[in-house]
């Protein structure tokens, strides 16, 4: 027998990316109006005791109404506690996605369950994390290379001199990746390299099971959020960011114009009047 309530079946789940989507660093809130005229901003988060990224006022109101009448689940290739540094206006989701669906989080605290299913299935998929790790080293160049980090035990990034980085070895790296079950994504100056079972989409699959949604929303910008974005029911990207700049589409998904910080207020407009029709 379901123990989903009436009011939990016909629920909304919204599932959307931070970084660039929601919130955004100074500089990719693409402030291109005069400054007399540059909307009000709030702080979401902290790090190294200086202010990081930002929503407009008006995204924060329209994410306080999404997430009070939705099923809200921040979506994202953030860590843990990475995570944890953002502090989103509106009331705590039940529910948040982080390493790029590795964990999901229930009030707060990982599901060991949906940690261990994930961790199998990149064990029996995947070559391991210390081969791409090896390889990454050999083949990453000093000159442009600046840090080279692990994202709790389940994929690995590099941060880099962009102006510096070839784009060859990005498409050699990509190629040598697809052949081991791993795929690689550049988002500004990080490059991933992920384990293809490690989806966001399958993460939000599975709150839409646990949460009793019968209807998904989805938003991202990079090609990581790709896969949330074809399994959602509707989806929308905007006009900057790595699916922007592959000129990424598909049938169900709105390619926005907007970019920085308005496509953020223009993607929580979009949730509020979908959710509500």
């Amino acid at each position: 027998m379901s123990t989903t309530s009436p009011a939990a079946s016909s629920a909304t789940l919204v599932a959307s990316d931070l970084d660039r989507t929601l919130i955004y660093s100074a500089a990719a809130l693409d402030l291109a109006m005069p400054d007399a005229e540059a909307p009000r901003l709030l702080c979401v988060e902290v790090y190294g005791h200086k202010p990081l990224s930002y929503m407009t006022e008006a995204a924060a109101a329209l994410l306080t109404e999404v997430a009070g009448s939705t099923v809200f689940v921040p979506t994202t290739t953030r860590t843990r506690e990475q995570y944890h540094r953002i502090h989103l206006p509106g009331p705590a989701p039940q529910y948040a996605i982080c390493a790029n669906g590795g964990h999901i989080l229930v009030d707060g605290v990982s599901d060991r369950d949906w940690q261990a299913q994930v961790e199998a299935r990149i064990a029996d998929e995947c070559a391991p994390l210390t081969e791409i790790r090896a390889h990454l080293a050999t083949t990453a160049d000093p000159a442009w290379l600046l840090k080279e980090r692990v994202a709790e035990n389940l994929f690995a990034y590099l941060v880099v001199e962009r102006s510096l980085l070839p784009e060859e070895w990005v498409k050699e790296l990509a190629v040598w990746a697809q052949e081991r079950g791993w795929t690689v994504s550049l988002q500004g100056r990080k490059i991933y390299a992920v384990p293809v079972p490690l989806t966001k989409s399958a993460a939000m699959n599975e709150v839409a099971r646990r949460s009793g949604a019968t209807r998904t929303l989805a938003a991202g910008d990079s090609l990581l959020d790709a896969d949330l974005l074809l399994a959602a029911d509707l989806g929308w990207r905007p006009g900057h960011g790595e699916l922007a700049d592959h000129d990424w589409r598909a049938p169900h998904v709105v390619a926005l114009e907007e970019r920085g910080g308005a496509a953020g207020e223009e993607i929580l407009r979009r949730f509020l009047a979908a959710s509500a029709g």
